[in-house]
C-alpha cells in the first residue's frame, strides 16, 4: 500500500478520483441498474473518493446502503407497520419508505435543522422505551459508540429494533482507533473521512452485542447486488432488545 506522505500527494489523488468520476458520469455503466426505493431503472451515478461505482440513484438520490434497507423493509414490513420508529440523521430516500408505515415517526440528528428534535445520540434526552424501532444509519462511527449503544439501547422497548449500518472493513480482526488523531485532514487520510473517529473491523458485532443487543446480519448479496447496485461489502445490523 502506497504510503501518503505529503498532503501535496493526497491532493494529486483527490483530483485524478474528480477526473476520474467525471468520465464516468458520461459514459454509462454496461448494465442498467434498478432502485428499489423509486423504482428508477438506469444508470446510477459514481460518489467518493475514489467513486464507488453505480452508488447515486438519480431519481431518488438514494445510495447503495438505503437501497439494501428497503430489500429488507419489503420482507419484514410487519416489523416497522405501526410501530413507534426514531429516525437519527434522517436520509430523504428512506424517509420516503418508512413514514408511510409507522403509526408515529420522530426525526433526530445532532443539527437541530430539518429534523423534529435536536438529539445527542450520547445522551438522548428520551425515557426508556421510547420507542419501538431505531435506525441509525452511518452515525456511530462520528461518536463514542459506547455510549451511543447504551442510550439507543435504553431508549428501546423490550423486543425492540434497531437498525444500524455504518462502514465496516471485515477483513479486519478489530476496530482502528487512535484518539490522537484528531484533525479533519488527519481524519480523512486515516478513517476516510473529516469527520470519522474510527473504522470498524470485524470486531463490531462484539461490540454491539457489549451494548446488551442480540445481533443478526443482512448481507448484501447476488443477484441484488447487481440488479440493484449494491456494495458488496455492506451489512444491514439487526440488533434486539431482549
Amino acid at each position: 500500500m502506497t504510503k501518503i506522505r505529503h498532503w501535496s500527494e493526497r491532493l494529486r489523488l483527490l483530483r485524478r478520483s474528480a477526473r476520474a468520476a467525471r468520465h464516468l458520469l458520461r459514459h454509462p455503466t454496461i448494465a442498467p441498474r434498478h432502485c428499489t426505493i423509486c423504482g428508477y431503472a438506469g444508470s446510477f451515478y459514481p460518489i467518493g473518493t475514489p467513486p464507488r461505482l453505480d452508488a447515486g440513484c438519480p431519481s431518488c438520490k438514494s445510495l447503495e446502503r438505503h437501497r439494501l434497507l428497503k430489500l429488507w423493509a419489503d420482507e419484514n414490513l410487519t416489523q416497522l407497520q405501526g410501530r413507534t420508529i426514531l429516525h437519527f440523521a434522517p436520509e430523504g430516500a428512506v424517509r420516503s419508505f418508512i413514514e408511510p408505515v409507522a403509526a408515529n415517526y420522530i426525526t433526530a440528528d445532532i443539527d437541530p435543522r430539518n429534523v423534529d428534535h435536536e438529539v445527542d445520540i450520547e445522551n438522548i434526552a428520551f425515557d426508556d422505551g421510547f420507542c419501538d424501532v431505531v435506525i441509525c444509519s452511518h452515525v456511530l462511527e462520528h461518536v463514542d459508540d459506547r455510549r451511543a449503544l447504551a442510550e439507543l439501547y435504553r431508549i428501546l422497548r423490550p423486543g425492540g429494533l434497531l437498525l444500524m449500518m455504518t462502514p465496516v472493513n471485515w477483513a479486519w480482526d478489530t476496530t482502528y482507533e487512535n484518539p490522537s488523531i484528531t484533525s479533519a485532514q488527519d481524519r480523512l487520510l486515516h478513517f476516510g473521512q473529516s469527520d470519522h473517529v474510527r473504522y470498524y473491523g470485524a470486531d463490531i458485532v462484539g461490540r454491539i452485542e457489549k451494548a446488551g443487543f442480540d445481533v443478526s446480519l443482512v448481507r448484501s448479496v447476488e443477484p441484488a447486488v447487481t440488479r440493484h447496485g449494491l456494495l458488496r461489502s455492506d451489512v444491514l445490523f439487526l440488533c434486539r432488545r431482549g
